[in-house]
């Protein structure tokens, strides 16, 4: 650290860049975590649901999986998404430089708005999108009621 001599205050290195500490604690944080970032996020994969009167209709991201790594269940109102994203390969003396793209495990729970009939459930796949259409059993159906008039 240098001090300046005609005032005696020290030159700070951070004096610049108020925020260069709080970036220097981030990256110390980072790197403690790193490990445990490989496994994939509770939040994974992202999704988007959209409601009718009688269904559901829900798309979740997953590049990088196949269908067969993708497991759907259905009980009363609550759907589960789950799979694994198997780890790529590499060379046995080789050193990951940069590793963003998660690798694992994951189950994701959603609680549906309304019980779905779980004969009723479809699910495709397309280039990394997962379409799940859920349907509202007949019986739990909203109906409308007549008013007559007296």
């Amino acid at each position: 650290m240098f001090i300046y001599p005609e005032t005696g205050f020290a030159r700070d290195p951070f004096f610049r860049d108020p925020f260069a500490v709080m970036r220097r604690i981030q990256e110390e944080i980072d790197r403690a975590f790193a490990p445990l970032a490989s496994g994939l996020g509770r939040t994974f994969p992202a999704i988007n649901m959209y409601q009718s009167d009688n269904s559901l209709a829900l798309t979740a991201e997953l590049p990088g999986f196949n269908p067969e790594d993708i497991e759907i269940s259905v009980k009363d109102d609550v759907l589960t998404i789950s799979g694994e994203r198997k780890a790529p390969e590499t060379p046995e003396k080789g050193v990951w430089h940069l590793r963003e793209r998660p690798f694992g495990k994951f189950v994701r729970s959603i609680q549906l708005p309304f019980r779905v009939d779980p004969d009723r459930v479809e699910a495709r796949f397309h280039h990394g999108i997962l379409e799940i259409e859920l349907q509202r059993p007949e019986e739990d159906r909203p109906r409308r009621i007549e008013v007559k008039a007296e």
